[in-house]
């Protein structure tokens, strides 16, 4: 047998077995996953998918919209996910390699998604379709189809916390727990929940810090940056002293808004060796609405001065609509 047939072949069984496997891939690795028969999952919205995808790559639409309650942002029913994936042929048992824009926190969602409900072989390509075209990567864009496949969905709580957990944990010794979000939001000064603040003792390392550039997306706006390839990972060694306070052997739980940004540190985590790593699904908007739960850096969304200035913007667009009815009315009178 060749050895690149032997190689593919370990690669194999190390998959099957569980054994310690990385969690971010390259797109070699994804090259060789996708003759092994792997299942390639595209987490892009439906428009961008249809614009150009990685051969033979599935879409069920946008992942953290289509597989989540809108309010809530928590998951779906259990059945209706079923549906949802197994329509798409998406058999959370089999090697599935995740992807969608470089650096997009939803593909590591999507990886939560397969673990949550008891797969063991999702794989994350951060870096994306992107880096796919960049490297030569051929690209398709008629809608690809697997058959589908009837499901029977169980969750394991070994990859998630509830928010009653996430409360009990506070101030115990043996749990770190990490929030992925922004500093402003950390400090309660940006309020995406009906409070602000966070987790007591949780600690704040923004999950654009796994990043090479995690000023790329502002460099972007800006048109100082070519492309995304700065969203990609930062090297190993950087990344292990962007956690170094942290201590691997203790549990540790991720968290965010509603789990997508938490999804991505998890997975970089898990490849630094960190023994038991788990999501806080619910996260911020789970937490911040249990009123009895303790926040540090506390604050609270003003209702009522939301309320009023939308009521000003209002009146401000239909007097604009006004003016502007009046301006056509005189320019067809004419």
């Amino acid at each position: 047998m060749p050895f690149r047939c032997v190689l593919s072949v370990l690669a194999g069984l190390v998959l099957a077995t569980g054994a310690a496997a990385q969690n971010n891939v390259d797109a070699a690795f994804v090259r060789e996953a996708i003759a092994r028969g792997a299942i390639v999952w595209d987490v892009r919205p439906t428009p961008e998918y249809l614009k150009g995808h990685v051969p033979g790559a599935v879409s069920v639409g946008e992942v953290g919209r289509v597989l989540r309650d809108p309010n809530r942002e928590d998951f779906l029913p259990t059945p209706v996910i079923e549906s949802i994936l197994g329509g798409a042929g998406i058999d959370p048992r089999a090697e599935i390699i995740v992807y969608g824009s470089t650096g997009n926190p939803a593909a590591a969602f999507a990886q939560h998604t397969i673990l949550y409900f008891g797969g063991r072989r999702a794989r994350i390509y951060h870096a994306g379709f992107e880096d796919w075209v960049a490297r030569g990567g051929a690209v398709e864009t008629s809608p690809s189809r697997r058959p589908a496949v009837a499901l029977s969905l169980k969750e394991d709580p070994s990859t998630f916390v509830t928010t009653d957990e996430v409360i009990r944990m506070t101030g115990s010794a043996n749990v770190q727990i990490v929030d992925s979000r922004t500093p402003e939001e950390f400090k309660g000064n940006d309020i995406r929940a009906i409070r602000g603040g966070h987790v007591p003792g949780a600690v704040n390392i923004p999950y654009e810090q796994n990043w090479k550039d995690p000023e790329t997306p502002a460099k972007l706006a800006r048109k100082e940056a070519k492309d995304s390839s700065g969203m990609d990972l930062k090297e190993t060694g950087a990344l292990r002293a962007l956690y170094a306070k942290l201590d691997p052997a203790k549990e540790t739980v991720v968290y965010c808004q509603s789990g997508v940004r938490a999804a991505q540190t998890a997975a970089v985590l898990r490849d630094l060796g960190f023994r038991n790593v788990r999501v806080y699904e619910s996260s911020w908007l789970g937490y911040a609405a249990k009123l009895s739960a303790p926040v540090e850096n506390e604050t609270f969304f003003n209702v009522g001065a939301l309320t009023a200035r939308l009521s000003g913007m209002q009146r401000r667009l239909e007097q604009l609509e006004k003016e502007l009815a009046a301006e056509r009315a005189k320019a067809g009178a004419k």
